[in-house]
């Protein structure tokens, strides 16, 4: 389950979210030909789905999955409508950027042997790559750092790269040899594409990732998606993401990995592996080739070609006087995976593994790389300080249920009362685990303190929100309490305060207005921001009316769409910055919400003169543990369930922003 530290996952539709009914899928497909692109998506051939030319719906894999396990695959039939309900498959997008031939040049000799060479140009087809997982996204995106990032620039790459138009989707069917989790690739993409479908039974979420894709996406002239559709998109990722779990620690990979060189495990692996090449033709990442020349039968014309080369065959680490600096197969099995996991990190800054599982499924022997990793690398045992965090894992305590009022349709407070007489106010933390029999436990932020207990405010999104959600006045549910590093509202003495929540980012931010409150003479000049979808999704609607009558600060309000009924602002929430009179060098920011918004709204404020080290945030990511060991929650360096989840915006640095992390 994602979590957060605003609530459980807020699966709120994104701005030019729409929806395309399956029966008017082949619109898009005649749209991405009308602009002269061939389309390549899935195909069944062979018995095996594999990249092909896609002109109708027919050619895709209609109703086709496959079972895959190391060394095994099988299609199978889902009986369903669906396109996209399979893992990877044996082929990869790398054939289409980086072909597995290539003539580079050509030389010639005439007659009275002159000789002349010439480089071969290519006509590049503009492409649309239809189905493109988020596995394969990181994997054209590190093709890309190989290609065009480092000292060599691929003109050929980049102008493919240049002319293929990215159609993504949404992964709901993982294989079972996927760790994509592991590897921070996946199951959900982040970035990279133009266009991003989301399969749901009926038809497609489809929303853009780039202009050119949002110019594709309003000429499909799609009506809205709705929150229960973008709620089913959001549960089918969770689900994947639960499926696939955490099967390789890659935390301290790198030199684990290089610190086991002599390990007897790779001459254990070698009595297996046929050194068939299998692994690394499959792979989406591996660039290694060759060039050799062909020429006429008279010798005068020839031609320079490239093609794919792989460090499994003994020729390749062949030199020219004889020699072979690694002759044996437990050789190349090594230097392939330390520098698909360890080097490759040192020459281009991330791994070469994207956790596709291409590599376990199509290996004629079955190897499986994640066994082997952890195998001949194995994670570290806890030490002091891992056996001490344990130690202070949260304990459960039983909450009782005292009261439940509805804010919205899909959101209520809870009000809940430990039956120890702890003083639940005094405690620094800013979330809670919720959890019950059969349901689990969910992170919920703490939307007020209370002297025996405290309120939470849930909008049910997912099962166990649901669940919380529907508890009744007499329920008992327990808590791990409190967690992480909450708002530091001391640091904001004396200071003009801004407080910004969008959706359900502002729960979180009640309990910095009710300290601000309760010491207001502390405080300058405060301003209370909400924004929400809808008026029918607005929290606090008397509380926010009660702090706008009080005089000593300023309360605004706003909604993404208006209806009949609503009267106020319309409009995004840092709209309402636009005629404010606060003086951005005297105050201090705590700002809630969807990351997008967070964005948004930190480039307004510093705009407005609000520097870094007093823009306070509260990031959203899953958490599992609560104590920074679990991994689920890592961003870069900090883990946000132990680190967070308010961090100032100096304080993340470059990490704030940055896609993938």
């Amino acid at each position: 389950m994602t979590s957060s530290a605003v609530t459980t996952v807020i699966a709120e539709p994104r701005s030019g979210t729409g929806f395309l009914p399956r029966a008017e899928f082949q619109h898009l497909i005649d749209l991405l030909a009308e602009d002269g692109r061939t389309v390549i998506g899935p195909t069944v051939s062979d018995g095996a789905i594999v990249y092909g030319e896609v002109r109708a719906v027919t050619d895709l894999p209609v109703g086709v999955g496959a079972e895959q396990s190391p060394g095994r695959y099988r299609l199978v039939d889902h009986h369903d409508a669906r396109y996209f309900a399979y893992a990877v498959g044996p082929t990869s997008w790398k054939r289409f950027v980086f072909p597995p031939t290539l003539e580079l040049a050509q030389s010639h000799r005439d007659e009275q042997g002159h000789v002349s060479f010439g480089p071969v140009r290519h006509e590049i087809p503009k492409m649309a790559f239809l189905g493109v997982r988020a596995c394969e996204l990181a994997a054209l995106g590190i093709e890309d750092r190989v290609l065009l990032g480092g000292p060599y620039t691929d003109e050929d790459f980049r102008r493919r790269r240049d002319n293929a138009l990215i159609v993504a989707v949404q992964c709901a069917e993982p294989g079972g040899t996927c760790f994509c989790t592991s590897m921070g690739t996946g199951p959900g993409v982040r970035g990279g594409h133009d266009v991003l479908l989301v399969e749901l039974a009926d038809g497609f979420l489809v929303s853009s990732g780039s202009e050119e894709g949002a110019a594709i996406v309003a000429r499909l002239g799609l009506a809205d998606a709705t929150a229960d559709q973008v709620v089913e998109g959001s549960d089918q990722l969770v689900a994947a993401r639960d499926r696939i779990g955490d099967p390789v620690v890659t935390a301290g990979l790198h030199d684990r990995l290089l610190a086991k060189l002599d390990s007897p495990r790779w001459a254990e692996i070698a009595e297996r592996c046929l050194a068939c090449t299998n692994c690394t033709a499959a792979c989406p990442t591996c660039f290694c080739t060759s060039v050799s020349q062909r020429s006429d039968l008279d010798g005068h014309t020839a031609v320079t070609e490239r093609r794919w080369d792989f460090c499994f065959t003994k020729g390749f680490s062949a030199v020219a006087l004889g020699g072979n600096f690694r002759p044996r197969v437990q050789d190349r099995y090594r230097q392939w995976l330390t520098h698909k996991f360890a080097t490759w990190i040192d020459q281009f800054g991330t791994s070469g593994c994207v956790g596709c599982g291409r590599c376990i499924t199509w290996c004629p022997v079955g190897i499986d790389v994640r066994e082997e990793l952890n195998l001949i690398a194995p994670p570290p045992v806890l030490g002091t300080e891992a056996q001490a965090a344990a130690a202070r894992a949260p304990r459960t305590s039983v909450f009782h249920v005292d009261a439940v009022r509805p804010e919205t349709h899909d959101t209520v407070t809870l009000t809940l009362s430990t039956p120890d007489g702890m003083d639940w106010s005094r405690l620094h933390g800013e979330f809670v685990m919720v959890s019950a029999p059969a349901i689990g436990s969910i992170p919920i932020s703490i939307s007020r303190r209370l002297p025996t207990g405290m309120e939470l405010t849930v909008r049910a999104v997912g099962p166990a929100s649901t669940f919380v959600t529907g508890l009744e006045r007499g329920a008992e549910v327990g808590l791990s309490a409190p967690l992480g590093h909450g708002w530091p509202v001391e640091a904001a003495h004396d200071h003009d305060v801004v407080i910004v929540g969008g959706g359900m980012g502002f729960p979180p931010l009640r309990p910095v207005v009710d300290e601000i409150l309760a010491h207001r003479a502390s405080f300058g000049d405060v301003h209370v921001y909400h924004g929400a979808r809808t008026p029918g999704d607005l929290l606090y609607k008397e509380e926010l009316a009660a702090w706008a009558s009080r005089g000593d600060l300023e309360v605004g309000v706003t909604v993404d769409r208006a209806d009949a009924t609503w009267l106020g602002r319309v409009g995004v929430v840092t709209q309402l910055f636009d005629h404010a009179r606060w003086d951005g060098t005297k105050a201090i920011a705590f700002v809630c919400g969807p990351e997008r918004m967070i964005q948004a709204t930190v480039s307004t404020l510093a705009a407005r003169g609000i520097t870094q080290d007093r823009i306070f945030i509260s990031m959203e990511r899953h958490m599992e543990c609560g104590v920074g060991l679990c991994g689920h929650c890592q961003m870069g360096p900090f883990f946000v369930c132990k680190d967070g989840p308010v961090f100032s915006l100096a304080q993340l640095g470059d990490v704030f922003g940055r896609e993938g992390i």
